[in-house]
């Protein structure tokens, strides 16, 4: 593929589903934080200054120490202006972050509410000046354990509406059982979200079963070890259900030793909703455009492919119909 058709590729509008919003934070902009706090984060980063570890668990504690940076709702709208800033830079148009009480507030509804405002606030300026619009996944963190997932998900039916427009859970997946944390999706989808889960990174196909099965969910983070049973693919596809899959972070994080093993185009050929994201894209060193230019090279996927992942990232997603048709324009642009 010529660079000339790259560079198209690389260019054109994107939707992202999974988006950690303290995993998206620039190295640079945590590291100015913890200056202005005087906080020292030993071990966080490597010589040139990125992120560092070594495995998904080393993973885990690096990105909860960099957060520890990020102490009040004025931090998490520098953030989300910060992180905005660079998904407009790389042609998103719409992205949904994931976003914890746990790490705002506490989980408390009151503190939660107060950091969600400030987030809201910069999201609105940020799609004024940027032209990207943004909403928010409330998400327990699976290894905290299903009771501190209650109270993330009370924070979400006390916040829920046009902005907060769904539940979820990330963290490690290698801890309990997706049925654990049933009672605390079941209260996030009384209050009306939708909801997603982590599954099928790191444990096999029977993960993504559990999560279809045990907490009815209608998008699933990762996803991709499904692959592994080819009769929970059919079930994927007979079911609708959507895979937020993230390549690089795949490959960066050693579930696959190479994109060129990754599955994303044999799901896609078995008509499996497949979405493309950057997980923690610092982390990874990736952007949108990155994961685009190089699912290009590596599948030899061309702008129609690519409009059709933008456009079913955007029939997904967690937003009002307005809000949607609004994307659909811009993609179709």
């Amino acid at each position: 593929m010529d660079e000339e058709r790259i560079a198209a590729i690389r260019g054109l509008p994107k939707v992202e589903l999974h988006l950690h919003i303290e995993g998206a934070a620039p190295p640079a902009f945590i590291r100015g934080l913890a200056q202005e706090k005087n906080v020292r984060l030993d071990g966080v980063f490597d010589e040139r200054g990125g992120y560092a570890f070594t495995d998904f668990v080393h993973f885990l504690s690096v990105y909860e120490a960099a957060t520890s940076v990020l102490k009040s709702p004025e931090d998490y709208a520098r953030l989300t202006t910060a992180v905005l800033e660079e998904c407009a830079e790389n042609g998103v148009v719409y992205a949904e972050t994931f976003i914890s009480p746990d790490f705002c507030g506490g989980g408390d509804v009151g503190a939660w509410q107060e950091y969600l405002h400030a987030i809201r606030e910069a999201s609105d300026r940020a799609e004024t000046s940027l032209g990207i619009t943004l909403r928010g996944i409330v998400t327990c963190v699976r290894h905290f354990g299903p009771e501190t997932a209650k109270r993330s998900a009370l924070c979400a039916a006390e916040t829920a509406g046009d902005w907060i427009v769904g539940f979820g859970m990330g963290g490690d997946e290698n801890q309990g059982k997706q049925r654990d944390f049933a009672y605390a999706f079941d209260m996030a989808r009384e209050a009306g979200l939708r909801l997603t889960t982590h599954a099928g990174e790191w444990r096999g196909p029977r993960e993504v079963e559990d999560a279809i099965t045990d907490l009815r969910i209608e998008r699933i983070g990762h996803g991709v070890r499904a692959y592994e049973d080819l009769a929970l693919v059919d079930k994927l596809v007979e079911n609708g259900i959507v895979l937020e899959v993230c390549p690089g972070s795949n490959v960066n994080l050693g579930v696959y030793p190479s994109l060129s093993r990754h599955p994303i185009e044999r799901l896609r050929e078995r008509g499996v909703k497949v979405t493309v994201s950057t997980d923690d894209p610092p982390f990874f060193h990736t952007t949108m455009a990155d994961e685009y230019e190089a699912l290009a090279r590596t599948f030899g996927w061309d702008e129609e492919v690519f409009a059709e992942i933008a456009r079913t990232s955007a029939e997904a997603a967690f937003c009002d119909e307005e809000t949607r048709k609004a994307v659909m324009k811009r993609l179709d642009a």
